[in-house]
């Protein structure tokens, strides 16, 4: 089992920036990969952006240039620098990790509200 805690959210106003951080708990096997997903309201649950445990990244087209993901594998660390917000950027923002015994985990989520 994997415990994930994301913090970092909140109220920003359009142009502004936050950092999002989702931190694993230790286990016994190694984590393949981690990604922040989101969901608006009314919406399906969206993929934003992924890192691998050799720190190959990934993005949807979306975020690509405005949001970096980042990580720390010795501390089970993974950041979500997200710039140039938007209000359409306004949603719940989960993070999760993928294991090499293809579990998935995912934390509770943190809120973020873009105001136009």
């Amino acid at each position: 089992q994997v415990q994930l805690v994301e913090s970092g959210g909140g109220l920003v106003q359009a142009g502004g920036s936050l950092r999002l951080s989702c931190v694993a708990s230790r286990t016994s096997f190694r984590i393949n990969a981690m990604n922040w997903y989101r969901q608006a309201p009314g919406k399906q649950r969206e993929f934003l952006a992924a890192i691998t445990s050799g720190g190959s990244t990934s993005y949807t087209d979306s975020v690509k240039g405005r949001f970096t993901i980042s990580r720390d594998k010795t501390e089970n660390t993974v950041w979500l620098q997200m710039n140039s917000l938007k209000p359409d950027d306004t949603a719940v923002y989960y993070c999760n990790a993928v294991l090499n015994s293809l579990a998935v985990y995912w934390g509770q989520g943190t809120q973020v509200t873009v105001s136009s």
